[in-house]
């Protein structure tokens, strides 16, 4: 005997089917998960800060080397880093997803890691606004959107105030140094020279082609910024700023305008890039202060 279910099949036509998951990475690629990714590898310490700010950090099975924000981070196992990322370990973490760096991570890496069929989202954040939509992408990899939203909402928030404090304010002409052997900056398309822009500056080293350029003193001496500003990890008076006080001609040196700023606040492109900018904007705004008593 057939027993007929009507309505049983109008029940099942009517439950929702879920459909996959897609975004379009930094890279242009589109990534698609049949389900919210639950074992997830970073390959950057910015990337494991986003992934945390999402609310993902439980998801997360491996990150790379200097991966310490937030302490949690600190106890999760480790795939390598930058250029040497350890391929066999991440393979063998069985990862549902992969968030690479695409100016950090080797290509040939990356796509190694695909050729084992592990989906891959490419982080290249350039803008100030690219944080908060990074968020949202990952938000959505991971199955955290509600979380992701509140987070970039509140970066965007935070972000406008900074733009209403600092724009229309005298233009400053900063040097960045990102290393000091070898000498290292960073070109107008990084993150850095968008935050400097924020706080009303100008990169005296914009027009280089490299992203992070190596340069020499005496291209620094040409350029004869108003502020030196240095990535630090000893933010007391290093000894990488005072090596510039050999050149007191120079402008920056002459009126006392050398600065440290925490390295990571600025070179990783995660929420905390707004801490930096605070603190970049407050060595700006002395600058000009400066400026002003010395015409008077």
């Amino acid at each position: 005997m057939t027993v007929r279910c009507p309505g049983l099949l109008l029940l099942l036509l009517w439950l929702p089917v879920q459909a996959d998951i897609r975004v379009v990475d930094d890279a242009g690629h589109e990534v698609v998960l049949a389900r919210p990714a639950q074992r997830i590898v970073s390959l950057a310490p910015h990337i494991t800060e986003l992934l945390f700010a999402t609310g993902a950090g439980a998801q997360l099975v491996g990150v790379s080397e200097f991966s310490d924000y937030p302490e949690a981070a600190r106890a999760i196992t480790r795939t390598g880093g930058g250029g040497a990322l350890d391929l066999e370990a991440i393979i063998a973490l069985r990862p549902d997803l992969v968030v690479a760096w695409q100016s950090g991570n080797p290509e040939a890496g990356i796509e190694r890691l695909r050729t084992f069929g592990i989906p891959v989202f490419v982080s290249e954040p350039r803008r100030l606004d690219d944080v908060p939509d990074t968020l949202l992408r990952l938000g959505h990899l991971a199955g955290r959107g509600a979380e992701a939203r509140a987070q970039a909402t509140a970066f965007t928030q935070r972000q406008q105030q900074l733009v209403e404090q600092y724009s229309g304010q005298g233009m400053v002409r900063v040097f960045y140094q990102v290393w000091d052997q070898p000498l290292m900056t960073v070109n107008g398309d990084h993150l850095i020279s968008d935050v400097i822009r924020l706080c009303g500056g100008s990169n005296v080293f914009s027009g280089l082609p490299a992203l992070a350029p190596q340069i020499n003193v005496e291209a620094v001496l040409v350029a004869d910024p108003d502020v030196i500003v240095i990535g630090s990890d000893d933010t007391g008076r290093s000894a990488e700023l005072q090596a510039w006080r050999q050149w007191p001609a120079m402008r920056a040196v002459a009126r006392d305008q050398l600065h440290t700023i925490r390295r990571e606040l600025l070179v990783r492109q995660s929420p905390r890039i707004l801490d930096g900018a605070e603190q970049l904007c407050g060595v700006l705004a002395k600058v000009r202060s400066e400026q002003a008593r010395s015409k008077k």
